[in-house]
């Protein structure tokens, strides 16, 4: 085991790498998860948000542009700073670069990352149980159509989609070749119960935690305490639970929308304009008022869809899902 030979023969090591990983769903509140666990003392967090590394089983050669150039940076420069500017997400598949961004590692009892690919990914909980035996992993899962129409909303607003909701679901749905970074998956990425078998097959009960996200919402204190009892950190602390991060928000007119599809132009804004004039851009043209709600016959769709993985879920993982089901809602 890798952990074994790290210490055996590099001491110290060991105690500077993952001990838990935070792996999806997509869109249900790891963005806050991740935000919320680097303001703990005792925790650290990988400046990555998302690295990617054990999804091996995605091919990052075959990602459709727009997403290739956010993720396939060239970390070598950035991996010799201090790693206090951070980095959303990348795909950090070499090894020796994934170890270094624990460089700053300095006694924190629980270490961690957060990859929403490693759900999805069917190699990736085999690949971390191979490295990393002992590692708690954490899940958060939404309802699967909520998680689908908050996927389409993030898409709507960094100009992966303009049509409606429904057209965009039933396109993806057609798509050939489909993937991570490919197509959309709104669907695929919610058709939770085989992703989350894979880790439990490969890791004992006792290192696994899976949290409903109505639950986080409701109540992110008592969440975030039960996650700090898990990873063996002191559950009294100073944060501010009432802060969300990554909330959803659209583009405010048409020409907004059509100017998100100039992938080029944005990363060169985004990599020239400073902090604070982002902030202010977004302020200006984004609004989170009055978005698009899933309707009706929407939802009754998707559910339709998602009916019978939600069933074999729920069997599962030993929770009451039925509300997922509730076409009122």
């Amino acid at each position: 085991m890798i952990n074994d030979y790290l210490r055996r023969f590099i001491p110290g090591m060991a105690e500077k790498l993952p001990n838990f990983f935070i792996v999806g769903a997509a869109k249900s509140g790891t963005t806050s998860l991740y935000e919320y666990l680097k303001l703990h003392p005792e925790v650290y967090m990988a400046p990555i948000k998302e690295t990617h590394h054990f999804s091996t089983d995605i091919d990052n050669t075959k990602f459709r542009p727009n997403y290739a150039r956010s993720l396939n940076k060239d970390l070598s420069k950035w991996l010799e700073g201090d790693l206090s500017e951070g980095i959303f997400h990348a795909f950090v598949s070499d090894w020796n670069q994934y170890v270094q961004l624990f460089k700053n590692v300095k006694g924190e009892k629980a270490i961690g990352e957060v990859t929403n690919s490693y759900l999805y990914s069917s190699s990736a909980a085999k690949n971390i149980k191979a490295k990393f035996p002992d590692a708690k992993i954490i899940m958060m899962l939404r309802n699967p159509a909520d998680r689908a129409f908050s996927h389409y909303l993030m898409d709507l607003r960094i100009g992966y989609e303009t049509e409606d909701f429904m057209s965009a679901v039933k396109k993806d749905m057609a798509r050939d070749p489909k993937g991570w970074g490919i197509s959309n998956m709104y669907i695929e990425i919610g058709q939770y119960y085989e992703q989350v078998k894979r880790f439990m097959d490969v890791f004992p009960k006792e290192q696994l935690r899976i949290y409903l996200f109505d639950d986080f919402v409701k109540n992110p204190e008592a969440t975030m305490k039960d996650i700090f009892c898990f990873l063996g950190v002191s559950e009294t602390t100073s944060i501010d639970f009432s802060k969300k991060y990554n909330p959803s928000f659209i583009p405010k007119n048409r020409l907004v929308s059509k100017l998100n599809t100039q992938k080029r132009v944005k990363d060169w804004l985004k990599s020239v304009l400073p902090k604070s004039v982002k902030s202010k851009f977004k302020k200006t043209f984004y609004t989170d008022k009055d978005l698009p709600k899933l309707k009706p016959d929407e939802r009754k769709f998707l559910q339709g869809i998602f009916r019978e993985d939600i069933r074999k879920l729920s069997q599962l993982i030993g929770r009451d899902l039925t509300k997922w089901l509730d076409e009122k809602k």
